[in-house]
């Protein structure tokens, strides 16, 4: 057993409390990842991608392990290159994943978006402004992006409710951004309050930016996609949750998710396109 909270694994919470009840934790985080969707389509358009068809709820026959899965695409060149909101998990035995994540095509430079909830059973907390340039050397996008957010950033990391929790995934610390959130914290409704309000205030800043962005040089916007796609890639498949869920649906089909999540078919077809 890991001494730390902070380093402890899911599977290790899990086991200290595998059966509590997370329905009312359930309904409250999809309720802000769906608020946090539908601000953000309603200025950023999209359509359902047909790759996560009949997913949009789905179980095992018995049962333990459940979800919804929804994909969406806008303007792969000129808005939302990949949205996908989805959960999964068992709303009654402990374990949530829920995720809004928004992925940009290559005429900005905006960082792509990613807000996770879940229960472990405690709540899990994640959130982050995904780089799409290089922080240690491109100070310029460090300072237009991440320098505003610094201070909502340091207050939350600064809120003693909060525990940080550390991936025990490398790709995945190498993914975390300067103002990524990664939390643990008691399932109170002063706790939902707060994530309430970090999780809007993040919105509405990233709004603002894909807003006030300026284009990319079309030159440039090849380079850019391919490296959008890397991440993208590696971001869901190398994602640690991805070895718990095989212990309920089989490596196979989580396989199959992990794909329409990540939307590989869809990348590979604008690859082929772009190539052409």
């Amino acid at each position: 057993m890991t001494s730390s909270a902070q380093t402890k694994t899911i599977p290790e919470f899990l086991a200290e409390a595998p059966d509590v009840d997370s329905r009312e934790l359930w309904q409250a985080f999809w309720e802000i990842l769906t608020a946090a969707k539908d601000k953000i389509t309603a200025e950023l358009p999209v359509q359902p991608h047909p790759n996560s068809a009949g997913l949009a709820s789905w179980s095992t026959p018995d049962d333990s392990y459940e979800g919804s899965l929804n994909t969406y695409t806008g303007d792969a060149d000129e808005g939302v290159e990949w949205l996908v909101h989805s959960w999964i998990g068992n709303r009654k035995a402990s374990i949530l994943d829920m995720n809004l994540q928004v992925w940009l095509g290559p005429h900005i430079d905006v960082p792509h978006l990613i807000l996770v909830f879940g229960t472990i059973p405690n709540i899990f907390h994640f959130s982050d402004l995904v780089p799409r340039r290089d922080l240690s050397i491109d100070v310029d996008y460090l300072e237009r992006y991440y320098e505003p957010q610094n201070a909502s950033w340091l207050a939350l990391r600064g809120d003693d409710r909060f525990t940080w929790s550390v991936s025990h995934g490398t790709y995945m610390r190498a993914f975390l951004s300067p103002v990524g959130n990664s939390y643990v914290a008691d399932r109170t409704d002063d706790v939902v309050e707060t994530l309430r309000a970090a999780v809007e205030q993040r919105v509405d800043a990233w709004l603002q930016m894909v807003r006030e962005a300026t284009t990319v040089p079309v030159e440039e916007r090849a380079a850019l996609r391919e490296r959008d796609h890397l991440l993208r890639t590696y971001g869901y498949t190398l994602d640690p949750m991805n070895e718990l869920s095989k212990k309920f649906l089989g490596a196979q089909r989580v396989e199959e998710l992990v794909s329409v999540r990540a939307g590989l078919a869809q990348m590979r077809e604008l690859q082929g396109r772009d190539a052409r």
